[in-house]
C-alpha cells in the first residue's frame, strides 16, 4: 500500500495545510472488502474560500506565461507522473475497486495519456488570428473550479486539469470524496513538478460542501463537473446568478447498433465486453445492444457465452475481469433494477440479482445480460450504472435508429456493420456526442461530450482547452 501522507491535509497556494477547524472525517471504503482503508476530511466552504483566494491570487501571473513556459511545466508534470504511474494505479484499484492491471493499463494510463495529448495540443494550438484589420486572441478565462467522479478519476482528473493549465488558467479541484486518494497523488505530482503556488489547488469534500461552493462563487470563472445528470443540474442552476461558464460531462444511456451485415459473433461479444468494461462504470458504456429480431436468439447465445466467461472478483488476483462496483449505495440501486428488469417480463440470459458464487463480501454484482427488452422499461431508459447489458430486438433500421435516438442522454453511440460506407451512413444519424464505428481505438484528440441531458462542452486535448478559454477582438488592430 502506498503511503498516503497527505490525506487529512489539503493542497492550497502550494503547501499541504490542515483543514479548517471541525471538519469532518470519512472514511474511505474499498469495495473489494467493504473495509475503510483511510480518513480523509470533508472540506468546509471556508477552506474553499482559502483555495479560490491563492487561485485568484495567482492568475495575473500564471495567465502571462508564454505557451512554451505552459508547455515546458506539463512536461515535468508528465515525467513525475510516470515515475509514479505504479502508485497511482495502486491507489485507483484501492479507492474504486479496479482490477489492478485495469487500473495500471487504463485508469492510470489515462491520466498520462491525457497530459501527452494536451502537450501536443498546446504544441500546435493558435491563440491569436488575425481576420482584416481585427486581431482575435484566445486567452484564460480565469479561475477553474473542477469536480470530479469516482468511476475513471485520474481520468477525468487530468482530462480538466492538463488543459486548463494549458490554457493559462489557476485550478482549484475537487476529487471524489469516494475516491480521493489517486487525487492526493496527483496533487503531491503537481507540487514535485513545481507548479507555482496558487496555480493548482486542491481541496477534498462533498457536493454541499465544497462543490456548491466553486459552482456558484463569484471569483470562479468556469465550473467543469462530471458526474450524474442530477447533480449537473444542481451545479448549472447553482452557478446561473454568476453567469460563470459551465461545462458538464453527465450520464448516458449509449446504444450499440449492431447492423444485419456486421460479424456477429465479435460485434456481440465486443459489445459485451466493452458494456462489462470498469465493471459497468462508465458513463458512455454500450448499455443497450440493438440487433436485428431475426438474430435475436443467436445474439443472446452468443452474449450468454461471453459473459460468462468474465471473471468477477478479487481486483488484485491476475485472472480478474471484473472487480466490485463502488458502494452499497451503487450495489442497492443496480440490484434494483435488475429485479426490475425481470418484472417487466425481459428475458434474464445470465446473471441476475445478488452476488457472483462464492463471494460473500465486497460490492460485487453478477455480469447480467437481458434480451427481449423493450423501450419501456427501465433498464432501457435509466443509468444503470453496473455490468448489466440490455439486448433490445429491431425490425428495421429506421427502426433501429429510433430507438437508439429514444433516450433523454446522448454522450456516445456505437454502430458495427461489415461494410463501412454502411456504418458511415448510420452513424451520422446517431444523435450522440461519440459515435464508434467497429470499435476503433480510443482516441485521445477526439471531442469528448454530450447531446441533450449528457451535458455540453467537450473534453480532450485542443477541444478541451477551448472550453478554458475567452475569445477577444482587438478589432482595428491593423
Amino acid at each position: 500500500m502506498a503511503d498516503y501522507g497527505n490525506l487529512g491535509r489539503f493542497y492550497i497556494n502550494g503547501e499541504w495545510v490542515a483543514p479548517s477547524q471541525g471538519a469532518t472525517l470519512i472514511d474511505v471504503i474499498n469495495p473489494a472488502t467493504e473495509q475503510s482503508v483511510a480518513k480523509v476530511p470533508l472540506g468546509t466552504s471556508a477552506d474553499a474560500e482559502k483555495a479560490i483566494a491563492a487561485a485568484r491570487a495567482a492568475f495575473p501571473c500564471f495567465s502571462g506565461w508564454s505557451a512554451a513556459d505552459r508547455l515546458a511545466l506539463l512536461g515535468r508534470i508528465r515525467d513525475v507522473y510516470e515515475s509514479r504511474l505504479d502508485e497511482i494505479a495502486e491507489a485507483i484499484s484501492t479507492e474504486m475497486g479496479a482490477p489492478l492491471a485495469m487500473a495500471k493499463s487504463d485508469q492510470a494510463w489515462s491520466g498520462l495519456g491525457h497530459i501527452e495529448a494536451t502537450m501536443t495540443a498546446l504544441k500546435a494550438f493558435s491563440f491569436e488570428e488575425q481576420r482584416g484589420s481585427t486581431l482575435i486572441v484566445h486567452e484564460a478565462i480565469g479561475v477553474a473550479g473542477l469536480i470530479t467522479p469516482w468511476n475513471w478519476p485520474m481520468n477525468q482528473i487530468a482530462c480538466k486539469v492538463a488543459p486548463a493549465l494549458a490554457a493559462g488558467c489557476t485550478v482549484v479541484l475537487k476529487p471524489s470524496e469516494i475516491a480521493p486518494l489517486s487525487g492526493i497523488l496527483f496533487a503531491e505530482i503537481l507540487h514535485e513538478a513545481g507548479v507555482p503556488a496558487g496555480v493548482f489547488n486542491l481541496v477534498n469534500g462533498d457536493g454541499p460542501g465544497v462543490g456548491q461552493v466553486l459552482s456558484s462563487h463569484p471569483d470562479i470563472d468556469i465550473v467543469s463537473f462530471t458526474g450524474s445528470t442530477r447533480a449537473g443540474i444542481l451545479v448549472a442552476k447553482s452557478a446561473a446568478d454568476t453567469v460563470k461558464r459551465v461545462a458538464q460531462e453527465l450520464g448516458g444511456k449509449s446504444p450499440n447498433l449492431i447492423l444485419a451485415d456486421a460479424d456477429l459473433a465479435s460485434a456481440v461479444a465486443g459489445g459485451v465486453e466493452g458494456c462489462f468494461a470498469n465493471s459497468g462504470q462508465s458513463c458512455d458504456a454500450p448499455t443497450r445492444m440493438l440487433v436485428p429480431r431475426e438474430r435475436h436468439d443467436e445474439a443472446l447465445a452468443i452474449a450468454k457465452e461471453t459473459a460468462e466467461k468474465l471473471v468477477t472478483g478479487d481486483p488484485r488476483d491476475p485472472a480478474t475481469n471484473l472487480g466490485p462496483v463502488i458502494s452499497q449505495v451503487q450495489y442497492d440501486k443496480i440490484q434494483a433494477l435488475i429485479a426490475s428488469g425481470i418484472q417487466d417480463g425481459a428475458i434474464l440470459v445470465t446473471g441476475g440479482r445478488d452476488r457472483p458464487e462464492g463471494l460473500s463480501q465486497g460490492y460485487y454484482v453478477r455480469p447480467t445480460v437481458f434480451g427481449g427488452v423493450t423501450p419501456d422499461m427501465r433498464i432501457a431508459r435509466e443509468e444503470i450504472f453496473g455490468p448489466v447489458l440490455s439486448i433490445m430486438p429491431y425490425d428495421s433500421e429506421e427502426q433501429a435508429v429510433e430507438i437508439a435516438n429514444d433516450t433523454v442522454y446522448g454522450l456516445a453511440a456505437y454502430v458495427q456493420s461489415g461494410e463501412l460506407e454502411h456504418a458511415r451512413a448510420i452513424a451520422r444519424q446517431m444523435r450522440a456526442g461519440q459515435v464508434h464505428i467497429n470499435s476503433p481505438d480510443w482516441d485521445l484528440f477526439a471531442p469528448f461530450g454530450g447531446y441533450k441531458q449528457s451535458g455540453n462542452g467537450r473534453e480532450y486535448a485542443d477541444w478541451g482547452m477551448r472550453d478554458y478559454l475567452e475569445t477577444k477582438a482587438l478589432i482595428g488592430h491593423g
